[in-house]
């Protein structure tokens, strides 16, 4: 990494009101905190994976990051240059807006929808390429997409680039959505449940491949993905960080080993548990949480918005909110969790004896 981060997310925040429709004049709006004061950095061909229930608030903070989403507060920067600064006052900016654009680059979930159902692969991919780079011939545009085909493994190209989308299989699908991300030599593409829709069969394959064309083309990858073996594997082959979210924060973030091998907060626990392929003592039958439902995100609860389902949950959890515990001299790893810090009151403070954990039986 170096000195400057890729991209700085400092005290972000995403908030979605439902102001009611025509016929509900009467009812009162509601306010969904989607991502809540949420701080993390993406150095220079770094991995860093977002894992996290769904609904959690990932993949509103990735296309915040990317500059896809306008953040309520906070700031998101791209090397140093605030992103909705470049886009709203060009004249200030040290960095264009769309070079700020072209340079992170997304993988949508749904690989399918992404695709334009009425056009050939061929036209698709020659749409950035003619934005962005209006100086390239026909020729050199179809030499570059053909390149990138044979990279991930299409080939031969033509086969493939005559297709209309519902001609590929889920995989083939895959690699032509990574090829459009890498059209443009992007700094940083965000990787929203990018291999969700694959076969566990392919899952591997298709994450050794993205691993190789990053060190190919020095990208970085924000990866999201609500299981955590794949966060793990991806995290691990690449030297990279696990972030851990729940209810639109960051409740951990970390190295694989910390992650892994040390949790710092109950939930990061409680997904370790939840992923099968992690652990094989068959000991333990006891769900490690209180309540299964996770609450109303337009009602959080007070204090540690997880403390209704935490087993280690005590009375101060209950009126206080943690703020972040840095475990390492860089503050680049944190928890918010009481028991990360040696000195808090959380020791001292009583237990919560209702609401036992629930037996997975």
């Amino acid at each position: 990494m170096s000195s400057e981060p890729m991209l700085s997310i400092d005290d972000v925040s995403v908030a979605f009101t439902d102001g009611g429709g025509l016929f509900d004049i009467f009812s009162d709006s509601e306010t969904v905190r989607a991502v809540n004061d949420v701080s993390l950095t993406l150095g220079e061909q770094e991995t860093l994976t977002l894992i996290g229930e769904s609904g959690c608030g990932k993949s509103t903070l990735g296309k915040t990051a990317i500059g896809a989403q306008q953040p309520t507060s906070g700031t998101v920067r791209y090397r140093g240059q605030d992103i909705w600064k470049a886009r709203n006052d060009a004249g200030s900016a040290s960095i264009p807006f769309d070079e700020i654009r072209s340079a992170l680059q997304i993988i949508h979930q749904d690989p399918g929808s992404a695709l334009n159902p009425n056009q050939r692969l061929r036209t698709s991919l020659m749409i950035p390429l003619k934005q962005w780079y209006p100086d390239l011939s026909r020729e050199e545009r179809v030499e570059r997409i053909h390149t990138l085909f044979e990279q991930v493994g299409m080939s031969p190209p033509d086969d493939y680039l005559n297709r209309y989308p519902h001609q590929l299989s889920g995989g083939e699908t895959q690699r032509a959505v990574l090829v459009r991300a890498l059209l443009l030599n992007p700094d940083v593409i965000l990787a929203d449940e990018a291999i969700s829709a694959l076969d566990v069969s392919l899952r591997v394959e298709m994450m050794d491949l993205m691993l190789e064309l990053q060190e190919l083309f020095q990208t970085s990858y924000l990866f999201i993905s609500h299981d955590l073996s794949n966060a793990r594997y991806i995290a691990e082959k690449s030297g990279g960080r696990i972030a851990v979210m729940y209810l639109g924060e960051i409740v951990e973030i970390g190295s694989v080993d910390e992650i892994m091998e040390n949790p710092q907060h109950p939930y990061t626990k409680a997904l370790q548990w939840a992923t099968a392929n992690l652990y094989d003592d068959g000991g333990d039958a006891t769900f490690p949480l209180r309540k299964i439902d996770v609450p109303d995100p337009t009602d959080l609860p007070s204090g540690c918005h997880f403390h209704p389902r935490c087993p280690e949950a005590r009375e101060v959890c209950q009126r206080q909110h943690p703020e972040r515990i840095y475990i390492d001299d860089e503050e680049t790893n944190y928890a918010r969790c009481f028991r990360a810090d040696e000195q808090h009151e959380y020791w001292n403070s009583p237990e919560i004896t209702s609401g036992s954990s629930v037996d997975s039986s």
